[in-house]
């Protein structure tokens, strides 16, 4: 006998999203008889609904939402994942129980995503939220000032419209797989998660499903193949195009243009020494890893953080707030701590306060289908000098000088679903990427070549000298003369005494520009976001308002839409 499968009346307490999910589950469970239909029934009516916002930049905290989701969901709970860009603050109201995760870039900012609910959240008029229950995850990186900024702002924003906070706020450094854990665990049971299914560890698991292959957790040792520098002679900067093998059988690393790698670094050896002077150690002894007992050397080298000092071992060198000397603001990296420390801890204890070494994430410059077994990186080499010590980015200066020599480096493959080339081929591209910022669009250039991409392709480049610094320029003067690249428009800032950006060149070229737009082109940046970001956005929106003829409110909601319509894409760091 065929029973219909029931479905949830519109009037339950639960989101358009969570209605769609309970009813799939009716229609899963459902086994035909009455009696087994009522069990399912009944069981779906004791979910608890749970709205999972995820606020991202490069993947990170979907990637996380969706784990949330899966624990949630074995617990008891009807989870909905739903993008901040989806979400007003109207639609809070109608959420009981909401988990948020986001992540904070440039200058303590929020994801492009989530900037409109950041700002809707912090304006006066914001409505109340007095039924909302809440718990926030914030993703961030310990080596910026403003850490976690955008949790930390999501978390006063909802309690200051009347939400209850069921659980702290979790605050996540790069090493963020345990506290994420912990947090969702401790979270979940506060909002009431049913008893832990049988069988399964009281902590949540949320270890990637690709952890049987390589992944973050077990990178993959890629041969180096290249290390080139791209810069002339004369160029105050040094960028250099590495090129790794991912042909290896059972490396089964597959990426997509747009997507970024994560290389695991390793620590300067001049850097490492200096350290063991300081400690007044040999590199012999032996001291706790996560990977075990390893000689203090090479724990320093391959395994630990040596950036900014973390407050555990400012505490174990005696540096408390009341007692930190008026140098205290030169203690920019580890070796600073450590020089002006009088007491000198044990190698053990000095590296049980450090933080592990964190994968750097590098936009690719590569396309799969025009370089198949291999990724490309563009990346710029981080030197300065700080207090009287040369310094070095990490992870550039390994890539460098040392990664050709070493023969290998641990290289994972981070997805970047918000970062595409058109899926539609005709359509237009409009890319915008000074220094660096080329790498992603290489990648998009290259492919759209492999597939002959019938779309007109337009490309903003700058830097500082055109005879030392034009990047690539062989292969972007190849494209051009193939038809591949439409435009090439350039900036070089000092070759002439005022200095000329991308965003003169947009502006410049406004009323074309416009009307690629309007052709349906999309719009794409990469780069520093703090500065270069912020001028390229700003332009746009004089662009609109000129050629389109548009006051500054309708320029800003036709900006919106192209946002909305995910045609306008930024990779910014």
């Amino acid at each position: 006998m065929s029973v219909s499968v029931p479905q949830l009346p519109s009037s339950a307490p639960f989101t358009e999203e969570q209605r769609a999910w309970l009813n799939g589950f009716l229609a899963g469970l459902f086994s035909g008889t009455p009696s087994s239909a009522s069990a399912s029934v009944a069981s779906a009516a004791q979910l608890v609904p749970l709205t999972i916002l995820y606020a991202t930049q490069t993947g990170t905290a979907e990637s996380l939402a969706k784990k949330a989701a899966k624990a949630a969901a074995s617990r008891g709970f009807a989870p909905a994942v739903l993008d901040a860009e989806s979400v007003s603050t109207e639609s809070l109201q109608s959420f009981s129980n909401l988990l948020l995760i986001t992540s904070t870039y440039g200058d303590g900012e929020p994801p492009d995503s989530a900037k409109a609910l950041h700002a809707a959240l912090a304006a006066d008029s914001a409505p109340a939220l007095a039924s909302l229950r809440f718990s926030v995850c914030a993703l961030g990186d310990t080596n910026y000032t403003l850490f976690c900024q955008a949790g930390k702002d999501f978390d006063t924003y909802l309690e200051k419209r009347g939400a209850t906070r069921v659980h702290p706020r979790a605050d996540c450094d790069t090493d963020y797989d345990q506290p994420f854990e912990t947090w969702l665990h401790a979270a979940l049971a506060a909002f009431g998660a049913s008893s832990t299914p049988a069988n399964e560890p009281a902590v949540v698991r949320t270890a990637p499903a690709e952890d049987s292959g390589y992944s973050k957790s077990r990178p993959f040792p890629a041969p180096v193949l290249t290390v080139r520098r791209l810069n002339a002679p004369g160029s105050a900067k040094e960028v250099n195009h590495v090129e790794f093998d991912l042909s290896a059988a059972g490396s089964a690393l597959a990426y997509e243009a747009g997507d970024a790698l994560g290389v695991i670094p390793q620590n300067c050896p001049e850097l490492v020494a200096d350290i063991l002077a300081a400690l007044g150690a040999d590199g012999e002894e032996a001291v706790p890893t996560k990977s075990g007992e390893l000689p203090l050397r090479r724990a320093l080298t391959e395994c630990f953080d040596l950036g900014k000092p973390t407050p555990a071992l400012l505490d174990l060198l005696g540096f408390s707030d009341a007692s930190l000397p008026p140098s205290a603001s030169r203690l920019h990296h580890v070796i600073d701590a450590l020089l002006a420390a009088t007491a000198k801890p044990s190698p053990s204890a000095f590296a049980s306060a450090l933080k592990p070494i964190a994968p750097r994430l590098y936009s690719i410059s590569s396309s799969p289908k025009a370089h198949p077994g291999q990724v490309h990186l563009t990346v710029g080499a981080v030197r300065y000098e700080l207090n009287g010590r040369p310094r070095k980015g990490a992870c550039s200066t390994f890539l460098a000088e040392r990664a050709l020599s070493l023969g290998k480096v641990g290289v994972f493959v981070h997805s970047n679903k918000a970062f595409r080339p058109p899926a539609d081929p005709t359509l237009p591209m409009i890319m915008v990427g000074p220094g660096t910022g080329i790498a992603p669009f290489r990648a998009f250039l290259h492919e759209r070549a492999a597939t002959a991409a019938p779309g007109k392709n337009w490309l903003f480049f700058g830097d500082q000298k055109a005879a030392a610094d034009f990047l690539y320029a062989d292969e972007l003067h190849a494209l051009r003369a193939s038809g591949i690249l439409t435009r090439l428009d350039l900036a070089f800032s000092r070759d002439q005494p005022e200095k000329i950006y991308v965003q003169h060149r947009m502006l410049e070229h406004a009323a074309e520009l416009y009307a690629w737009l309007e052709q349906g082109a999309h719009f794409y940046v990469c780069g520093d976001a703090s500065r270069m970001a912020k001028d390229v956005d700003a332009a746009l929106h004089q662009v609109v308002q000129i050629a389109g003829s548009k006051t500054a409110e309708e320029a800003a909601a036709y900006v919106q839409s192209l946002k909305s319509a995910k045609r306008y894409q930024r990779d910014v760091y």
